[in-house]
């Protein structure tokens, strides 16, 4: 019985210790407070005792202390910068994000029920309010980052800011549905994701990201970029139509869609997105220069030079069009019999040659696609001199 007095003694002489060194580093930093002076050692102060047990992680008392602490150590640099006075931007920021993630853990506490049970909040509203001035300078600090090309920073600001909308501490404000920023700001974060070539922040507020209607096309190449880098090709193609279907004369998303079609064999779904794209603008050089490839591709090669004719009509310095159509007529001529219409194929050649060789003038780093072609018309048509200055350089 008397040990366990003694033991009883010493845990509350204990608890009484703990208890008076807390009220003393508080009093401390209060007094700090009062002062106005090296705010930060009150700081200081409050994350030793933090560190000190985990007794005193529960309570508010000591994060109220920390968030007041930290607030004057950001409105003093606010000041100054409102003054004109030169101070560390990026360090700014960083207090401001801090002053938040402070302000939050408060906020946790200070819903937590006491010992009856019952919930007694104190600083959220005032908090809140002081906050939501300060909020609009971690949307600054994400684009100020995206400047430096700091993209990492940047996402962490940007998230920072649309979490607000998720912390009971904002609730009353309804961010989600009242900040008309917030697609805005998950955009730029989106950026920075694609910019981190980290498919999974890409995609993260990509939901949020497509309501800014103004970058809507630009949100959807960062999430088809992130769908490819994830390999999902269902899901990529999915956004490339989406792009498409909102913006069908991009340069980024009909093209890749072609491309993608045309790679897997998917012919018939290349040609109807063609046609489509090609009633949305009949004269698009783009449009028809893609249906005469996809054409090509199924072996319909009169229609494929037909079209190339067309697009070289519209603007006769588009190598790939010459390309298209003398290779098409290459392809007629494998299919002819060289002993029974001998005739018809050197004739084929002949209608070939003229497109191959202003392809080549017009693209002459591109030798592995006309060099083969001219060999073989060159050879057909028994042109020996332009033959052996194919064969020389084929062979170089």
């Amino acid at each position: 019985m008397k040990d366990i007095r003694i033991c009883c003694l010493v845990l509350a002489i204990m608890a009484f210790s703990m208890s008076w060194a807390q009220r003393k580093e508080l009093g401390q930093a209060r007094t700090i407070l009062k002062s106005g002076k090296k705010v930060e050692e009150a700081e200081k102060l409050m994350t030793n005792l933090l560190k000190k047990d985990t007794v005193y992680r529960n309570n508010k008392r000591v994060y109220a202390v920390w968030y007041e602490s930290v607030l004057m150590q950001y409105q003093a640099i606010n000041e100054k910068l409102y003054m004109k006075q030169k101070q560390d931007t990026a360090q700014f920021y960083n207090l401001t994000r801090h002053l938040f993630t402070v302000a939050e853990a408060l906020d946790s506490l200070d819903a937590r029920p006491n010992y009856k049970g019952k919930v007694n909040i104190e600083y959220r509203k005032e908090n809140a309010e002081q906050l939501m001035k300060y909020r609009p300078n971690l949307y600054y600090a994400c684009t100020y980052f995206i400047r430096k090309g700091d993209y990492k920073k940047a996402y962490e600001y940007g998230e920072a800011y649309m979490d607000c909308a998720r912390q009971p501490l904002f609730a009353d404000y309804r961010l989600d549905s009242l900040d008309a920023r917030m697609p805005e700001v998950a955009y730029w974060t989106t950026y920075c994701g694609y910019r981190q070539n980290d498919p999974v922040l890409t995609l993260r507020y990509r939901h949020l990201a497509l309501r800014d209607t103004a970058r809507r096309e630009s949100t959807l190449q960062f999430v088809a970029e992130a769908r490819r880098l994830l390999k999902d090709d269902s899901l990529y193609v999915e956004t490339l139509r989406e792009g498409f279907g909102c913006a069908p004369e991009n340069n980024y998303f009909f093209p890749r869609l072609m491309d993608f079609y045309n790679a897997h064999g998917d012919y018939q779904r290349a040609l109807s997105t063609v046609d489509e794209a090609l009633r949305h603008n009949s004269r698009s050089e783009l449009f028809l220069f893609a249906k005469s490839t996809v054409l090509f591709n199924m072996g319909r090669y009169d229609e494929s030079i037909a079209l190339s004719d067309t697009v070289i009509a519209m603007n006769d310095s588009l190598p790939d069009a010459y390309y298209n159509a003398g290779i098409a007529y290459i392809n007629k001529a494998l299919k002819l019999h060289p002993l029974r219409e001998k005739k018809q194929v050197r004739q084929t050649y002949m209608m070939a040659r003229p497109y191959m060789e202003r392809y080549r003038r017009l693209a002459p780093q591109q030798k592995q696609k006309w060099g083969p072609a001219l060999y073989r018309i060159y050879l057909n048509l028994n042109m020996g001199k332009q033959f052996d200055e194919i064969d020389r350089l084929l062979k170089q």
